[in-house]
């Protein structure tokens, strides 16, 4: 097992406490999302580091940064910002031609990424992702523009009972510790941090990038996710250029890898060949 820590050279990758997991031929990028970081990913990381390499690392936004002054908000007012974190982060660990999940917010940055630079990567995997969360006459996004800014207000007036609440809606209460996990992550995110970063996320409209996106993709949904509804793996899937598989893991809520672990991993077995 080979793992790169703090004495590696490179200011970015110590900057984002990024490692690397396992000795595997191909690399694998998990890349959590909104007001989470790396730790979500443990309990599928020892399965996929004996087939992988597996890189993880923290968004300047976590609350496991240690430079309160990496998250610049002008930076980060659009995806575009974490596209160019993502293929520096990989240029910098010499990684190309790699397997890429990224979770919510994610799956579309690593789109994007991949529309500046296709060389850096073969597959991506988009878990419970989303391209665009306000509705629109012909798109079903999950929200209305007045739920969003409620979001944002109460994102403002009170970060903490927001984050408790907001953490009981994305993950299956019927999984008490992972809720706790993620309710814990949530809370260690800066409110200044938050508020911007939530203005991005919830208004983005990343749907044209999903046409350039012409290698094969997997998309992998729960039964129910209150942030990203049924309609948009199929959106997502008609609208990708490159080969695209749907599939459905057997649990609810927004964080599968937390929440059914060994589902996920039994189905990125099936889809991936391990």
């Amino acid at each position: 097992m080979v793992v790169m820590g703090e004495n590696e050279n490179g200011l970015l990758s110590k900057s984002v406490n990024a490692k690397i997991i396992g000795s595997g031929r191909e690399a694998m990028v998990l890349a959590h999302g909104f007001g989470a970081d790396q730790s979500l990913w443990d309990k599928i990381v020892p399965k996929l580091s004996q087939e992988y390499r597996v890189v993880v690392f923290d968004w300047t936004f976590s609350g496991s940064i240690k430079d309160p002054n990496l998250f610049d908000p002008k930076k980060y007012s659009s995806y575009s910002g974490f596209a160019e974190d993502l293929i520096a982060l990989l240029d910098e660990l010499g990684l190309t031609s790699t397997i890429f999940l990224g979770h919510s917010m994610s799956g579309l940055i690593g789109c994007l990424a991949y529309t500046k630079r296709p060389d850096l990567f073969q597959t991506l995997i988009l878990l419970c992702s989303s391209p665009r969360y306000i509705n629109t006459e012909d798109y079903e996004g999950g929200f209305n523009k007045s739920d969003i800014d409620q979001i944002i207000e109460n994102i403002e007036s009170n970060y903490e009972n927001w984050a408790t609440n907001f953490a009981s809606l994305v993950v299956d209460e019927a999984d008490p510790q992972s809720l706790s996990r993620f309710q814990k992550c949530l809370q260690g995110m800066r409110p200044e941090v938050a508020v911007p970063l939530a203005r991005t996320v919830f208004s983005v409209d990343e749907r044209e990038i999903l046409e350039k996106v012409d290698i094969p993709c997997i998309i992998l949904q729960t039964k129910t996710d209150i942030v990203v509804p049924a309609s948009v793996p199929i959106f997502m899937q008609k609208k990708i250029k490159g080969s695209c598989t749907v599939r459905v893991i057997n649990t609810n809520g927004h964080f599968p890898h937390l929440t059914a672990h060994i589902e996920l991993l039994q189905v990125l077995g099936e889809v991936l060949g391990f």
